[in-house]
């Protein structure tokens, strides 16, 4: 077994070369540094743990605009035995075509001979077969009408959370809104409040995102849906997307486990129009009984 793996990773690393050979100006082919090495220490010593799995990506031009597809790639440890996994993706795609794209690949990969390298295969196929569904992308986008931009819907994402403390989780929460171009806020402690406010396809991402592989103790509690006449940046109810923290009740020290005031929580969704949505998030009412 082991021999047959150090047959694999020998010719994975030939195979590296070679698409470092093609690819050789900085930004076409990003490869972690100490991925190359470590394939050959293990090869060199022969024993230990096997090295992590080679992982990088390809950058291919295409068409005379030349577009950007790239092509990222995970190598298991015995491919070329198995097939490697392989996926296309580009700015200038959408979801839909980047599928088909993807579909495309992996239907011609299958459809060579067990066993063979054919990493440089999928390059070419990448940068032969693109151009169809980079044109069908953009077909749409230059067809679309005021009237289509018109039908453009707002959503509003309500998501609740036991708690929310650590701050690698904080970061990926602020990223994704700012890549996904969202507005709203997260309210940091316990419990944890976020909205997120936009297109419906980003605050889905938004969701899938956050969630991924598994969040416990969290909830989309309420979505809002709104047609937006014109631009939805006009139905928004938050200016950006913002890290919301209330004085805490009591004095936790380092437990890092305090409860947020909902009173002043309450004021703020007053605010912003939201008062309505406190009764969802937490099923009770303000002493005023008004929401």
């Amino acid at each position: 077994m082991a021999a047959a793996v150090r047959e694999c990773l020998e010719l994975q690393l030939l195979e590296v070369e070679m698409l470092l050979a093609m690819f050789p100006k900085e930004g076409e082919m990003s490869l972690d540094e100490d991925a190359v090495p470590g394939v050959r220490r293990y090869l060199r010593d022969g024993d230990g743990a096997l090295p992590p799995q080679l992982q990088f990506s390809v950058t291919i031009d295409v068409g005379e605009a030349k577009v950007k597809v790239e092509l990222q790639v995970l190598l298991p440890h015995n491919y070329p035995h198995v097939a490697p996994q392989l996926f296309a993706r580009s700015d200038a795609l959408h979801r839909q075509q980047q599928l088909q794209l993807n579909t495309g690949l992996a239907s011609h990969i299958s459809s060579l001979d067990s066993g063979e390298l054919c990493l440089l295969e999928a390059v070419q196929w990448v940068k032969d077969n693109s151009l169809p569904y980079l044109e069908s992308s953009k077909a749409p986008s230059e067809r679309a009408s005021k009237e289509v931009r018109a039908k453009e819907r707002l959503h509003r994402l309500w998501i609740y959370s036991h708690h929310i403390y650590r701050q690698e989780l904080r970061r990926k929460i602020f990223d994704s809104a700012k890549k996904l171009d969202l507005t709203g806020f997260c309210l940091t402690g316990k419990p944890g409040v976020i909205c997120v406010e936009g297109l419906q396809e980003n605050c889905e991402e938004f969701w899938r995102v956050i969630r991924y592989p598994s969040w416990k103790h969290i909830s989309c509690k309420h979505v809002e849906s709104i047609e937006a006449e014109g631009s939805v940046h006009e139905r928004r109810l938050f200016p950006a997307f913002e890290d919301l923290q209330f004085q805490a009740h009591g004095d936790y020290g380092l437990r890092n486990d305090y409860h947020m005031d909902l009173g002043q929580f309450l004021e703020f969704l007053k605010q912003h129009q939201s008062g309505h949505v406190f009764q969802i998030l937490f099923g009770v009412k303000d002493k005023q009984g008004a929401v």
